[in-house]
């Protein structure tokens, strides 16, 4: 009897020790996969034209320039870059200075704080945002 329980106690050892390794396998392939995962960088397509009249809120100067104070105050800097959309809705050719906004080093809720300011400066119904997995450096020399 006493052999049956040795051999037992040895069995649940080993599967101890084998659940163990498992679980430890399980978190370290986390932990690398969260350090692989990088940076996220935001994209923001802010277009001009009001939402209502679909005629532009301020001239693209204007429009950029009302863009950095919200990028400022929200971020502490911007890139910015100018586009120009188009699209058809039924037989109208619509058109709309747009612009596209690089953000690094942030958020999705500092990102979103911001859209709400873009969406109320420009009268717009929402902001595309898009996410893009990268990596980033800050290289000094």
């Amino acid at each position: 009897m006493n052999k049956k329980i040795g051999i037992m106690a040895i069995i649940l050892c080993g599967m101890s020790l084998v659940l163990s390794l498992i679980t430890m396998t399980i978190v370290l392939v986390r932990m690398n996969n969260e350090k692989d995962a990088g940076d996220i960088q935001y994209v923001l397509y802010v277009g001009t034209n009001d939402k209502d009249t679909n005629l532009p809120v301020f001239d693209e100067e204007t429009s950029k320039e009302e863009a950095k104070k919200i990028l400022i105050d929200h971020f502490g800097g911007y890139t910015i870059q100018e586009a120009n959309g188009g699209w058809k809705d039924g037989t109208i050719v619509y058109k709309e200075y747009t612009l596209v906004i690089y953000l690094s080093d942030t958020t999705i809720d500092e990102v979103h704080l911001a859209c709400k300011a873009f969406i109320e400066k420009f009268n717009q119904s929402s902001i595309l945002i898009q996410s893009n997995k990268t990596t980033t450096e800050f290289y000094a020399g």
